[in-house]
């Protein structure tokens, strides 16, 4: 596959890069990129909730009524979860919610969204680009024009480029990571990707 690449000003130039065909025109496996979205959500999670049971309630264990004779249900302790401000049963405790995933797994997974953006047309390779001075104004015209500054982009670069990361870090909707550092869920996660042109190659060795 060959895509034309544009430059930073949204023109079109002639020179053109070679898509391997390995990394982005595969049949795409939903199950992988499911698993693989799925992990990293949860990998993100703190798992710091509580709630408190009937050890954590700092109340009485004495007996509240009689046994028998009052007319209504039996209770024994105030720390029961029908009061108010007694304990919650069964509630959220902490816990770790990451798992594991095969490396084969997650390289088939990014293949796959890789090849269905690709297949829909939703990857632009651009000429490799810097900013002299991180200026987020810099960043908001080369995404106008594209005409995709209401929409959802991801930018690819070869290496962290610090001038264009800071220029683009305080736009809504817009990421920008380094070839090594793609994961599914901000592919699956973005409307656009853009692909510095350098990167092709490091995304064909994926």
């Amino acid at each position: 596959m060959e895509l034309s690449v544009y430059s930073i000003g949204g023109q079109a130039t002639s020179k053109k890069v070679k898509l391997s065909d390995e990394v982005f025109a595969i049949e795409p496996n939903e199950h992988a990129v499911y698993l693989d979205v799925k992990q990293y959500l949860a990998n993100q999670r703190q798992g710091t909730h509580k709630t408190k049971e009937r050890p954590d309630v700092n109340y009485s264990t004495r007996k509240m009524l009689k046994q028998k004779g009052t007319g209504g249900a039996r209770h024994g302790s105030r720390k029961a979860n029908i009061y108010v401000g007694g304990a919650r049963v069964f509630g959220p405790q902490p816990r770790d919610y990451s798992f594991k995933l095969n490396k084969k797994l997650k390289v088939l997974a990014r293949k796959s969204i890789l090849s269905a953006k690709a297949k829909d047309s939703q990857i632009t390779v651009v000429e490799d680009f810097t900013f002299e001075a991180p200026k987020t104004k810099s960043y908001l015209e080369f995404l106008n024009a594209f005409s995709f500054a209401s929409k959802k982009t991801l930018l690819i670069l070869p290496d962290v480029n610090i001038n264009v990361v800071l220029s683009g870090r305080n736009i809504p909707n817009a990421k920008i990571v380094s070839a090594d550092l793609v994961n599914t869920y901000d592919l699956v996660n973005s409307d656009v990707i853009f692909l510095a042109e350098s990167a092709v190659q490091k995304l064909n060795e994926l």
